[in-house]
């Protein structure tokens, strides 16, 4: 492969991330790939995906949303990161991001998303009818049944779910949406603001899957609980045809798995004529 770095620019900070081309071949298409929740373009499937999918020719954008990892810092002594994400400012920035793949003359690219930029990853195609193809990976339902989904099953907040919900939006209607909270079953902090964020704005995939504007493949590892990760229901409401691939591909961060999970997603895209 051939590797660019990458710098998109929002109307705050940029968004960093890497240009894999191949170079053995023309490039036939392209790929925009949004990492998961806290985690960054150089973690999980955009770090292991682009050597497999650049062999098909296509070309990868790997970036960070400004939501990346739990807290950094760039410049300054100011804080962003995860624990300051909100919904609009990640569909804004995937929008960014294709708008930098147009403006380089790709064509229009398939849409590949691990965890929480899976369910943004349906957002996002809904709103971009030329997308090719969709690949969710691990895509939890988002909604507003989510985070007491999560909570049920041992994540976000968990049995203290109740208790920390109402302090965090004691805290956002003080006017201190910006503390930091410890939340048992997350990554260590999340500011207030975002808890709250979770809890009313998420797209729901399952509500927006009519909306798909072209065929999709579904992949989760099989001890991940379908509640959670609906890709059942997401195939019953789609208009187009969906792929449902379930894998013992190591958990929902596919320690050990990565190749399973490759292999299911260049075998599908291939057998798309790529």
């Amino acid at each position: 492969m051939h590797i660019e770095t990458v710098s998109i620019e929002t109307a705050t900070t940029p968004l960093d991330g890497l240009l894999y081309l191949p170079v053995d071949r023309e490039v036939v298409g392209a790929v925009q790939l949004m990492h998961g929740n806290t985690m960054n373009f150089y973690v999980g499937p955009p770090r292991f995906l682009p050597p497999y999918l650049t062999s098909l020719g296509l070309a990868c954008l790997a970036y960070n949303r400004r939501g990346h990892d739990v807290l950094s810092n760039r410049d300054s002594r100011r804080l962003e990161g995860g624990a300051y994400q909100t919904i609009a400012e990640a569909i804004d920035d995937n929008r960014l991001a294709r708008g930098w793949l147009d403006a380089r003359g790709f064509p229009p690219p398939f849409v590949v998303g691990h965890s929480n930029g899976g369910m943004l990853g349906v957002r996002h195609v809904s709103e971009h009818p030329d997308t090719p193809g969709l690949v969710l990976l691990s895509a939890h339902r988002g909604g507003k049944r989510i985070m007491r989904l999560m909570a049920d099953n041992g994540l976000m907040a968990a049995e203290r779910y109740d208790e920390i919900t109402a302090q965090a939006r004691h805290l956002v209607a003080g006017g201190r949406g910006s503390q930091l909270m410890l939340v048992p079953g997350w990554w260590y902090v999340i500011s207030a603001a975002t808890y709250v964020e979770f809890l009313d704005h998420c797209p729901d995939i399952v509500e927006l899957a009519p909306a798909i504007p072209c065929e999709t493949l579904l992949v989760r590892s099989r001890e991940e609980p379908t509640e959670v990760y609906p890709a059942e229901e997401v195939a019953e409401r789609s208009p187009h045809p969906v792929t449902i691939e379930v894998l013992d591909a190591g958990g929902h961060y596919y320690r050990g798995g990565e190749d399973l999970v490759a292999a299911a997603v260049t075998g599908w895209m291939e057998n798309r004529g790529w």
